[in-house]
């Protein structure tokens, strides 16, 4: 399928984001914008301020909505080699020969529009409304900013690691078992369905694209629904034992990943079916990544769908991301240690039907020390324990489907809080005291006394002091309070240098822990002037108090840094530092400028092994 047929997807591209000039009359539409509206034309309470993108079956604008005052996309359906624009905002039939195809594929719209306004995951295109008029629908969603994973592939020097793509796949896999669950299968998986989120590079399944199957089935036009090498040999045709299910969306997943790491897509499926010329990835790239990684790809695209991976929750057993009980935390060995201190339990959200229940059974579990470095399943939910009593829940996905959400023509999204900028905090280098001749470290045999009790607080400071003058390290948060049960973490580092990302936090209940990496993010690589937003979609977290404030110290090391000596355990993903008493003593022990608790770097020597490192600390409250 050529790219200039590739769509009704969602299509983003970058714009002013000022808002938008007090309304005039509409713009007449360009030619080269076809049957686009004019910019200025409202359609109840949207105003067209822009067009985003046209494909075979849709178009996609930009509007303001006059009513909640926000940017959104309007996404119309316009099938132009069915129907066209007869004026003003009406859209009528060319000729009534296509009458029929047309009203199933504006049915099938409609349809699409209403089931995924009863989803609600971070990885799904969100439905806000949806409407019928002038002789074609609508669907109001978000304004997505991105570039789709086709392109981000492109711009990289070569193919992405491992931890790069699990850290796609986490997501992607939550989103397919979401609507998977309700017998909804998405069948137009690729890299230029997928964008990653301008910001936070969290990926995002575009929309289904219903209608142009629909339409393609009614004119047999297999080319406008297929993308060969994407698409499993069931999609080719309907015939007895190859139905299509959840392990069709697997086999273009899958073939997406293929893509990834070798710049090509498998051979079409319906050739294989015939001669298997399929080379395993266990065999193209043997060593570059986990045998465990690449054998899970090369059976979930197994050309017999019979012999292929069945469901989301076996690729993600496979992969290691978790099994049917959903356990994301089963995965490859990490640095941290494999044991840390009990501390209080935290529940993951759960879904709609039974979060209030969830909720209950949180407040009153008192689980034993030995189980918080599990996982616990509870009324369809999985609750994810031992965190260290932060501050912070982690989401985790649940292992039942949302509860359904009824599609209503009105429906319209509550929106999202306000986001209070903060400046962020540069912290200066260490001042350098007179010496002649300057020294490396100034007769540092003799360190500061460290005296109980202690205090986290006084080891952000002696690392900041001891930090490597050029980092120009920046850390802030994303607004200064945060409202407990309401609001998520947001912050955001960046780094003049190059160099590995620690984010350590002193909780309002006084616990300390290393935030990030943690095993839901191992890649805490960042550029040079890169803006690094965390917590990042994989583990994002929510307020959930006691109110207090939060003190942060994030680190950008030259080096990859080993916590051992410091205490680091592992605790329910995180690393926990040891418990106040120990903690100081580990202070005590430590000698030179610094501290213990900004680890030691771990490289094999040679010039390029040295220990630099920037730091900047930052603080935002937790509030009722």
């Amino acid at each position: 399928m050529s790219d200039s047929s590739d769509d009704d997807r969602t299509i983003i591209k970058p714009v002013n984001r000022t808002p938008p000039p007090p309304a005039a009359a509409p713009t007449p539409a360009q030619d080269d914008h076809g049957n686009a509206l004019p910019v200025g034309t409202y359609l109840g309470e949207f105003e067209v301020t822009s067009m985003l993108g046209e494909g075979g079956f849709g178009i996609v604008y930009l509007v303001w909505d006059h009513s909640l005052e926000r940017r959104v996309a309007l996404k119309e359906y316009m099938p132009s080699a069915l129907a066209a624009r007869s004026g003003g905002t009406q859209v009528s039939v060319k000729s009534e020969r296509h009458r029929d195809t047309f009203e199933a594929g504006l049915k099938s719209f409609v349809n699409e529009a209403k089931l995924l306004a009863q989803f609600d995951h971070a990885s799904l295109v969100k439905v806000y409304r949806f409407w019928e008029a002038n002789g074609t629908a609508y669907m109001i969603m978000p304004f997505y900013e991105g570039q789709t994973l086709k392109q981000a592939l492109k711009d990289m020097n070569g193919p992405p690691d491992e931890a790069w793509l699990m850290g796609m796949l986490a997501p992607l896999t939550e989103a397919l078992e979401v609507i998977h669950a309700e017998q909804c299968f998405h069948r137009d998986i690729a890299p230029d369905n997928v964008i990653l989120l301008k910001g936070s590079g969290r990926p995002l399944l575009l929309d289904f694209g219903a209608a142009r199957r629909v339409i393609g089935d009614m004119t047999q036009a297999l080319t406008v629904i297929l993308k060969p090498g994407y698409a499993p040999v069931e999609q080719y045709a309907e015939v007895p034992g190859m139905k299509q299910g959840g392990w069709t969306d697997i086999y273009a997943l899958a073939a997406s990943i293929h893509y990834a790491i070798l710049g090509k897509t498998p051979p079409p499926a319906v050739g294989r079916l015939m001669s298997d010329h399929y080379v395993p990835l266990a065999q193209q790239v043997a060593g570059k990544y986990s045998e465990r990684f690449l054998n899970a790809i090369d059976r979930a695209l197994v050309v017999k769908p019979e012999d292929r991976t069945q469901s989301i929750a076996e690729l993600r057993a496979a992969l290691g991301l978790g099994g049917v009980d959903f356990n994301p935390m089963v995965t490859q060995p990490v640095n941290l240690a494999s044991q840390g201190g009990a501390s209080k339990s935290h529940r993951a959200p759960a879904p709609a039907q039974a979060k209030r229940q969830t909720a209950s059974a949180n407040s009153t579990a008192t689980a034993p020390a030995a189980s918080r470095t599990g996982l616990m399943i509870g009324v369809g939910a999985l609750a994810l324990a031992g965190l260290g009593g932060t501050a912070f829940w982690l989401l985790t996905k649940s292992s039942a489907p949302p509860a359904p959400v009824a599609a209503d023509a009105s429906l319209a999204a509550t929106p999202a809080p306000a986001t209070v900028a903060v400046a962020p905090v540069v912290t200066p280098p260490p001042a350098v005291a007179p010496a002649t001749p300057p020294a490396p470290a100034p007769i540092a045999a003799t360190p500061p006394v460290v005296e109980g009790p202690f205090d986290a607080l006084r080891e952000f400071d002696r690392i900041i002091a001891a930090q490597t003058p050029g980092f120009g390290v920046e850390a802030a948060s994303a607004k200064p309070q945060f409202r407990i049960g309401k609001d998520r973490l947001a912050f955001t580092v960046k780094s003049a240098r190059e160099g590995h990302v620690y984010v350590l936090l002193q909780s309002t209940e006084g616990e300390f822990m290393q935030l990030f990496p943690n095993k839901m993010a191992r890649n805490n690589r960042i550029k040079a002037g890169q803006t690094l937003s965390l917590p990042q979609a994989t583990w994002p977290m929510d307020v959930a108090g006691p109110a207090g404030t939060d003190h942060f110290l994030v680190i950008v090391s030259s080096q990859p840094r080993n916590f051992e000596a410091a205490g680091l355990k592992n605790d329910g993903g995180f690393g926990m530092y040891p418990k106040p008493d120990a903690a100081l003593e580990i202070a005590k022990r430590h000698t030179g400028p610094g501290s213990a608790f900004a680890g030691a770097v771990q490289c094999e020597g040679g010039p390029g092994c040295v220990d630099e490192y920037g730091a900047a600390k930052f603080s935002s409250d937790e509030v009722p």
